[in-house]
């Protein structure tokens, strides 16, 4: 999907919502769990139904089917190929946060891009720029570099001073990797708790998507991120997760979720509006 594809889908959706499939089993309905001979994909496709006309993307956060062995994997492509089939709209984004030697990350491109259809994935930095351009070479696909993230630990690394440039490690992921890849196909994860240094980060990279999570249950607040983070494509994908897919545990669950992303893009929709770029 190119930047201009995602930015026709937020407009007609009026979204720029991000649905997190952070889908663990011990928390799937109980009435699925026993009657479902995949209850991973079973519970996913459900929420997609309830959410696929308020958002324009989907993030799987592959931790949550790896810890299950070959049928969370299993879970996993059906998930994305069922998606991809049936709203074939939607940005697909493997939150995995891969980034290793050169020819290991070629692996990974190849998983995520060749064997399953995935549109972005999220790399880690950390090893520099032969393990993220293995990425950058599949047309019309995305890298998703970690930036500036919401967790207690970001403020370990990702905030401390180089003592030359005086640019944190933050600001020098985002300056560097200018020469990595483009607008077109690199975006930035930059958490909602950070939501005040965003412009900040809108100073150095003022055309490209930023995937923000941490919005919901994490505390982010979605008018300070659209405050500081919107530029005139959007510019923004805000991930909700557990806000939406764990609204409600009952069988009403299909209902909740539905109701708790209303909510999200009734709230983007007025946004954009005043922003005037619907």
């Amino acid at each position: 999907m190119t930047k201009q594809e995602l930015f026709e889908n937020i407009k007609r959706k009026e979204s720029f919502l991000c649905v997190g499939l952070d889908t663990d089993i011990n928390k799937i309905p109980e009435h699925i769990l026993n009657n479902s001979d995949d209850p991973i994909f079973d519970f996913n496709v459900q929420i997609v139904k309830a959410t696929a006309d308020l958002c324009v993307a989907y993030k799987p956060n592959l931790a949550f089917y790896e810890s299950i062995g070959l049928a969370g994997w299993d879970a996993l492509e059906r998930t994305v190929d069922y998606i991809r089939a049936e709203y074939p709209d939607q940005f697909i984004i493997a939150d995995a946060k891969r980034g290793d030697i050169g020819n290991t990350s070629a692996m990974y491109a190849r998983s995520f891009f060749g064997n399953m259809d995935f549109d972005a994935v999220t790399v880690a930095p950390y090893m520099g720029e032969d393990s993220v351009t293995p990425f950058l070479t599949y047309e019309n696909k995305w890298v998703i570099l970690l930036a500036l993230t919401s967790n207690k630990g970001a403020f370990d690394f990702q905030l401390m001073k180089d003592a030359d440039s005086s640019d944190r490690l933050f600001e020098k992921v985002l300056k560097k990797s200018q020469s990595w890849g483009t607008a077109e196909n690199m975006m930035y994860v930059v958490g909602a708790t950070k939501a005040e240094m965003l412009t900040e980060i809108r100073s150095i990279v003022p055309e490209h998507f930023l995937l923000v999570p941490g919005v919901g249950a994490q505390g982010g607040s979605l008018a300070e991120v659209a405050e500081y983070g919107l530029n005139d494509q959007c510019g923004l994908l805000v991930n909700s997760s557990r806000q939406i897919i764990y609204a409600s545990s009952d069988s009403d669950f299909k209902d909740a979720a539905h109701d708790e992303a209303r909510k999200l893009q009734a709230e983007m929709s007025d946004i954009l509006k005043n922003r005037g770029l619907i």
